[in-house]
């Protein structure tokens, strides 16, 4: 029976789960298994992007057929041709023998090399910038090589602005129900399955993962299809921001992972002991035992933390068997950036603390600031040697700000000092005749109960403040944690001006769009609330004008909390791309990600995008 789920109107998810697989590409444990997604659009033209892994090949069948609906089927894209997701084409093309496959030419080379289809198989070439329309759909194709295969590719939905994004932004566990990382509490559940699939699939390719994310930055994405794990819908910037640490291995924690192996317990003592020094001094530590621990968990987590000790025996005059597996993965995929101790223990002949130091020299900005040498126990001068190396590891992490002092404070004014301040955000929408427009403000405060009365601060620079200053009515739409990156792009990162707010609008967005009692637009999907009403009063201050305004309508919309600066922030506002000229230096602006690069940012420089100051930047 078919198992099917709705992504949007016309896309459909027709995938399927495998949750007796136990090793995921015959290495990586997976317990809770894993889902094979594969997406149908029906459009004018139908369109699968890839099939499944063999194992799951009859549950997908059903569930394309159900899709389809007795339709024929057009086009099936293959962005990746591993097995897991192009096992099933065969038995695609025996039930649809009319389709054509649409891929580059490494792809049309590795699918040779796997499958004999048969010369009657049509074909579509394609490469980088290539599109392909499908009615209201237009697919734009990016080569995206060694993310993590050298035939790999995403497209892009400019429609429906989709990225299917192959194996990029996926996670290891079955989908139990839940389609959309939302529906799920994924940092708690699901963020360390994201970190080690990421870590040990695609973790040695920082590099070319880097070059994907430039060109995703490129495009407007409100949604993110992966070939494996949760589609993203909301708060982007869940993956888009550890996916960019990760690929610039750049550690996600200030903390110190302790990796042992340990025969008689020794070994272990003394990973133990500093553990427990590390942890006096207010450093977070996790620790594994090589022995037990699944590899692909300790190479997740060496990516997770900025500071590693690798504990070991000596053994067979080398490294203990399970450390040197987890040392020589570690180096396959590339660590780097990273503050490294090491302990060694030999009962005769203790050679693996340089062993495993020769291994870990070869990666890039590794380094190592000390080598305990153990003989059998831990003895008292031993101990103590590791409790100066614990404090020797602790002399590396960044120091901590001094606390100020209550009785005397700093004259001046310190910028990040009001940044404190917490802010909500809101769409403000005006209109003049038959010209609406809106603009994102993040200052919108009630000021009286009775009547009812709400104060809006906005920019002189905006056109939404002369509507209102010219017509006297406004209305705030108070913007949800739902609320896509897009709208506060579109909204707050153009001018009225120049560009038709309401006019260009993304046809998902439109859906939205209410009218108030006083006839301004809301936009009643992406806020909790909408508030409208007639100003009674203003309050000019240089820059901005404070507006105040009676209330003649309130409606609360949902129980979905409001979206605060610091959620927009840490959530939904992509992180800018590292500039990439690493010999250059740079400022980001906070509000819109605009790059200023140069070593010095002039005091009174304002962003081009946003109209910030150089208070609201901050370097990269």
């Amino acid at each position: 029976m078919h198992c099917i789920k709705k992504i949007t109107d016309d896309l459909i998810w027709v995938g399927a789960n495998d949750r007796r697989l136990a090793l995921f590409e015959g290495v990586y444990s997976v317990p809770e298994g894993v889902s094979y997604n594969s997406y149908l659009l029906t459009d004018e033209k139908t369109v699968l992007f890839d099939t499944v892994d063999k194992a799951v090949q009859e549950r997908f069948l059903e569930n394309l057929a159900k899709g389809l609906a007795g339709r024929p089927l057009d086009y099936l894209i293959l962005h990746h041709i591993e097995p897991d997701h192009s096992a099933a084409i065969a038995a695609v093309l025996a039930r649809y023998p009319e389709i054509t496959l649409v891929l580059n030419k490494k792809s049309a080379d590795f699918l040779a090399q796997f499958y004999d289809l048969g010369s009657a198989v049509k074909t579509k070439i394609v490469a980088e910038n290539d599109t392909l329309n499908t009615g209201k759909h237009t697919l734009h194709f990016v080569m995206a090589p060694m993310v993590h295969w050298p035939e790999v590719m995403v497209s892009y939905d400019a429609y429906s602005r989709i990225l299917f994004s192959a194996d990029a932004f996926g996670n290891f566990g079955s989908l139990n129900g839940a389609m959309f990382a939302d529906e799920v509490d994924y940092s708690r559940d699901y963020l360390d399955k994201a970190r080690r699939y990421y870590t040990n699939i695609v973790g040695k390719y920082g590099a070319q993962v880097q070059t994907l994310l430039k060109k995703a930055s490129a495009l407007t994405i409100d949604m993110i299809c992966p070939l494996h794990g949760f589609v993203w819908r909301k708060n982007l910037g869940d993956i888009l921001t550890p996916y960019t640490q990760w690929s610039n291995y750049e550690p996600e924690e200030q903390g110190v992972m302790i990796a042992y192996a340990s025969v008689y317990g020794n070994t272990e003592n003394a990973a133990e002991i500093l553990a427990c020094r590390l942890r006096d001094l207010g450093i977070k530590t996790v620790m594994f035992d090589v022995s037990v621990a699944d590899t692909s968990e300790i190479v997740a987590a060496a990516f997770r933390w900025s500071h590693l000790v690798f504990a070991s025996t000596t053994y067979n005059a080398g490294i203990f068997i399970t450390m040197e597996a987890v040392i020589y993965d570690l180096v396959a995929h590339n660590i780097q950036n990273r503050t490294v101790a090491l302990i060694e223990n030999g009962s005769w002949a203790a050679t693996s603390g340089n062993l495993m130091s020769e291994k870990l020299k070869q990666c890039k900005n590794i380094q190592i600031i000390g080598n305990i040498s153990i003989k059998s126990g831990v003895k008292p001068d031993k101990a103590a040697e590791i409790i100066a190396l614990a404090d020797a590891l602790a002399g590396t992490f960044p120091k901590k700000a001094n606390v100020v002092s209550t009785d005397k404070i700093a004259s001046g004014v310190d910028a990040q000092a009001l940044q404190k301040i917490p802010y909500g955000l809101f769409l403000i929408s005006a209109k003049d005749g038959d010209k609406d427009n809106a603009c994102i403000v993040n200052t919108v405060s009630q000021i009286t109960v009775s009547p009812v009365q709400i104060s809006v601060a906005i920019n002189k620079d905006n056109l939404t403040h002369d509507i209102i200053k010219k017509t006297g009515e406004l209305a705030v739409s108070v913007l949800t944690q739902a609320a896509p990156f897009g709208i506060f792009e579109h909204f707050g990162l153009s001018s009225g001006k120049n560009a038709d707010k309401f006019g260009g609008i993304n046809h998902s967005w439109a859906n939205a769009l209410v009218r108030t009692e006083n006839g301004l637009y809301a936009l009643a999907d992406y806020a909790n609330a909408i508030i409208a009403g007639k100003v009674i009063s203003t309050v000019d201050c240089g820059t901005h004008t404070i507006f105040i305004a009676q209330i003649s309508q309130a409606k609360t919309l949902s129980d979905t909390p409001a979206c605060t600066y610091q959620y927009y922030f840490d959530h939904i506002k992509p992180k800018p791309q590292p500039i990439a000229d690493k010999n250059k230096s740079g400022y980001v602006c906070k509000i819109c990600g605009y790059i200023y690069e140069g070593d010095v940012l002039p005091p009174d420089f304002i962003c081009p995008l946003c109209k910030h100051g150089a208070a609201d930047f901050e370097r990269v």
